[in-house]
């Protein structure tokens, strides 16, 4: 039996998780359809989810069509939550893009489509509530050519539209399909425009088999309208999900490769990992290596990731009909529930014990469906521009966000200080808000142990809502947030150097340091990099002074993180282990990693401050869609909000925007466009702070007091 791993996409409120509850439930999984309205559906499991009626977490549940064994994956909607879609992108075989016949192509619809596409992942249309007033057909294939790259092709005319008793005809084996067929396929294929310019007879099936394989090659993107609360169409869309998406493939015997795109807490505390497998066969009791290069949490590398981690899965289990089952082994192709590795994180990828643990990458491939074309795309990591979309605010509000390569999403541009109600909750907070990170990569945390605080980075206003819901139900803890406040980053504007010597004034430390503070490409992160012979100093401590240096570039002078610069090791020396005669270990006179350690953001930030830094600040990309006669009062506006527009057309506006002043247009937009603007955003750059630079409080002892540094560093010592 063939294997299909789907996601459901779509703008918030469009109906995908009711059309997940009507997909399960025509499959014979469930005995009744579940309602978003009621919080009883079968994906959303979550209380505030029920409450608010929105998906927050993704959500995996099988079923089977024919001879397929489809994994759904039922994904966010709203745009707080789209770190979440993002993660599961990356293993997908194949999506349905839900679209509304009432509203039509939204701002997220747009958004999502276009990361579909350069991605490279087949794409199925399904225009849900025919039933509803106002429900459209020729204008939602109008919009869909208009608004999205894409060709799409209609499956098949409706009847009743509108009314509660509407349903969808598929067009197979009518005449004239074949025809509508041939004028979007041939685009495609030379070979197919040929015959079709020449006049010659094509059979159905030639054409019908090109469908597949376009659709495959995510050139061609059928369209099948329908219902999910009265369940029209749903069975051809259904029989399309079957006969047009690519299965998953993978060699079960090749060596062991997959893709941890989520983590979550058992009742017990455990973690449970979900892995999508590319290939090989993962079996109960096997050890396992996991990591992904870089540091899960913030995007920049960490020791865990270089080195990499290990793990023994201790139980496996995998979606069948609705559940999820007890397994001894997982195969490629496949999405397992993996218990066992402790120290696992979003993002990882996982291998053999010492193997590489680098993403799957390559070219995949994918049998189609019952045409059995066969069809190849690249399974690599998301490229730049991931989405991040959807919202209303009296229009539409859709929000994206760039990623770099291997799959790292956007940076948070927010961050708010989050207190517990009772003083004597603050341990017990940090724990909490620790694990919440620990499943959500892109949750930033800053602990403040100066002034016992704790910040958290977050996408926007909703995602403290789940935060403070989630420490609630969860964790007992009562919690409010102060002010929500913007982001900025820090970059070296030249190039500094410091040192210290062991056992010259006015080093403390039994250790030798020397750094160098560049510039660096911009995107590019931080380089660590070395002067000195590999063997002047043992592992243990060049390791520590790299750790050191990272931790330390959290904070510069400024308080923000700095980005993208190379730091040189340009000194370095210790003195060796020293005993007395008795053999009793002398700290006193030999170096420990704790030399290291403490001296290391002294001559860091003596370095960087030589150097100098500028701030910068987030800046988003924007698109506007607007009436005609509101573009007079919508321009001064974004000219004080300090947006800079490049382009302007009649009922368009496009351009960037200061990330701290997008809020206020959400919300000024609304009265702007009498509730008709449609904007979309997403995170395109920083820019340098015109005027004085913003501080950020230090959590740290301030290396750049040296004084200060020193009074609690070495007293603690």
């Amino acid at each position: 039996m063939r294997t299909l791993n789907l996601g459901i996409l779509a703008h918030v409120d469009a109906g995908k998780t009711s059309l997940t509850e009507r997909l399960l439930y025509a499959a014979g999984v469930i005995d009744e359809v579940g309602s978003v309205d009621d919080g009883n559906t079968q994906t959303d499991s979550l209380a505030l989810e029920r409450r608010r009626g929105i998906t927050i977490k993704s959500a995996v549940v099988s079923f089977v069509i024919g001879e397929t064994t489809v994994n759904l994956i039922d994904t966010p909607g709203h745009p707080d939550f789209i770190a979440e879609v993002e993660r599961v992108l990356g293993v997908l075989d194949g999506a349905v893009l839900v679209v509304s016949a009432v509203e039509g192509v939204q701002a997220q619809t747009r958004v999502l489509m276009r990361t579909l596409r350069r991605l490279g992942i087949p794409t199925l249309v399904f225009v849900n509530k025919i039933d509803r007033s106002g429900a459209r057909y020729d204008g939602i294939l109008r919009e869909m050519s208009a608004k999205l790259p894409v060709a799409p092709v209609a499956m098949g005319s409706t009847t009743g539209l509108g009314t509660s008793t509407a349903d969808f005809r598929p067009f197979d084996g009518e005449p004239g399909f074949a025809e509508k067929l041939l004028d979007v396929l041939a685009e495609h294929d030379d070979e197919l425009l040929a015959a079709y310019v020449a006049g010659d007879e094509i059979p159905y099936p030639r054409i019908r088999a090109e469908l597949v394989a376009q659709t495959g090659r995510s050139l061609a993107h059928p369209v099948f309208f329908g219902s999910a609360i009265t369940g029209a169409g749903v069975d051809a869309l259904m029989a399309g999900i079957e006969r047009l998406l690519p299965s998953a493939q993978g060699d079960p015997d090749g060596p062991v490769s997959g893709t941890v795109f989520k983590v979550e807490r058992g009742q017990a505390g455990e973690k449970i990992a979900y892995v999508r497998m590319f290939s090989g066969t993962l079996r109960t009791r096997e050890s396992l290596g996991f990591g992904d290069g870089r540091d899960g949490r913030d995007g920049r590398e960490g020791r865990e990731g270089r080195e990499g981690r290990e793990g023994k899965v201790t139980a496996i289990s995998v979606f069948e009909r609705g559940t999820a089952v007890r397994a001894p082994q997982v195969v490629a192709g496949r999405i397992a529930r993996i218990w066992g590795l402790t120290d696992v994180r979003i993002g990882d990828t996982i291998a053999p014990p010492g193997g590489t643990t680098a993403r799957p990458g390559g070219a995949i491939a994918r049998s189609g469906g019952r045409s059995d074309a066969d069809i190849v795309r690249a399974e690599g990591p998301p490229g730049p521009d991931i989405v991040r979309a959807g919202g209303r605010s009296g229009g539409s509000v859709g929000r994206a966000g760039r990623a770099g390569s291997g799959g790292h999403f956007a940076p948070p541009t927010l961050e708010t200080v989050v207190v517990p109600r009772r003083p004597s909750d603050k341990g017990a907070l940090h724990l909490a808000l620790a694990q919440l990170a620990e499943q959500d990569p892109l949750i930033g945390l800053r602990q403040d142990d100066l002034r016992q605080e704790v910040s958290v980075s977050l996408y926007g206003e909703v995602q403290k809502e789940v935060v403070q819901d989630t420490l609630m139900n969860d964790f007992g803890l009562d919690v409010t947030f102060r002010e929500t406040t913007t982001i900025y980053v820090e970059r070296p504007i030249g190039t500094g150097a410091a040192f210290e010597l062991i056992a010259k004034d006015p080093n403390p430390f039994l250790a030798t340091v020397g750094l160098r503070v560049e510039p660096g490409p911009a995107g590019g992160g931080t380089e660590f990099r070395l002067e000195v012979e590999l063997g002047s100093l043992p592992y243990a401590f060049m390791r520590t002074i790299e750790e050191t240096v990272r931790e330390t570039l959290g904070q510069g002078l400024y308080g923000w993180q700095v980005e993208d610069c190379a730091v040189t090791l340009t000194h370095s020396g210790y003195f060796a282990r020293q005993s007395h005669s008795g053999g009793v270990f002398d700290k006193s006179m030999s170096s420990t990693a704790g030399d290291f350690r403490n001296l290391t953001p002294l001559v860091l930030m003596s370095a960087l401050r030589r150097a100098g830094t500028r701030v910068f600040e987030p800046m988003h990309r924007f698109r506007l869609e607007l009436p005609a006669d509101a573009l007079g009062p919508v321009l001064p506006v974004l000219a004080r909000l300090g947006a800079v527009p490049w382009s302007r057309t009649p009922g368009l506006v496009e351009g960037e925007i200061p990330a701290a002043r997008v809020r206020e247009l959400e919300l000024r937009l609304p009265g702007l466009t009498r509730g008709e603007g449609v904007l979309e955003y997403e995170f395109h750059r920083y820019q340098p702070v015109r005027g004085p630079a913003p501080e950020r409080p230090r959590t740290d002892h301030n290396p750049l007091n040296r004084k200060e540094y020193l009074l609690h560093v070495v007293r603690r010592v």
